[in-house]
């Protein structure tokens, strides 16, 4: 049997230890279509769903999905939720995120600038 070292640097990915020391959770992750392409070829080339998922520090359900996916014939390289969405439904998630990541960074810079100028962050007003 090989060894899930060698199939994580055949397929690119660092060693889970190394992943948890870095600050990286199991959770979030994302895999390109190569990385998933892989990991069904080995479920496909008769490799169980727990083995490959054992091996590539990815869990079993989520090796189970791209396999499933990959049957029916859907695109494994963007997430469900994404791949369901229009052009114009896509940009406008993107510019909300947008927005939200701007107003933190505003509100960022009123505490910092009402710190800075007389001491009290709560006097700051919210426009």
């Amino acid at each position: 049997e090989v060894s899930s070292i060698y199939w994580r640097g055949l397929l690119g990915i660092e060693r889970k230890e190394s992943m948890e020391a870095s600050g990286k959770h199991k959770s979030g992750r994302r895999y390109d279509a190569g990385f998933k392409e892989s990991a069904v070829g080995l479920v496909k080339s008769g490799r169980s769903f727990n083995e490959v998922a054992e091996d590539l520090g990815v869990s079993a359900w989520t090796i189970r999905m791209w396999v499933k996916r990959h049957d029916r014939g859907e695109e494994l390289n963007q997430r469900k939720a994404l791949a369901d969405l229009t052009p114009e439904q896509r940009e406008n998630r993107r510019l909300r995120q947008e927005i939200e990541y701007l107003r933190r960074q505003r509100d960022i810079l009123k505490k910092a600038l009402s710190i800075v100028s007389d001491g009290h962050p709560n006097d700051v007003s919210h426009s």
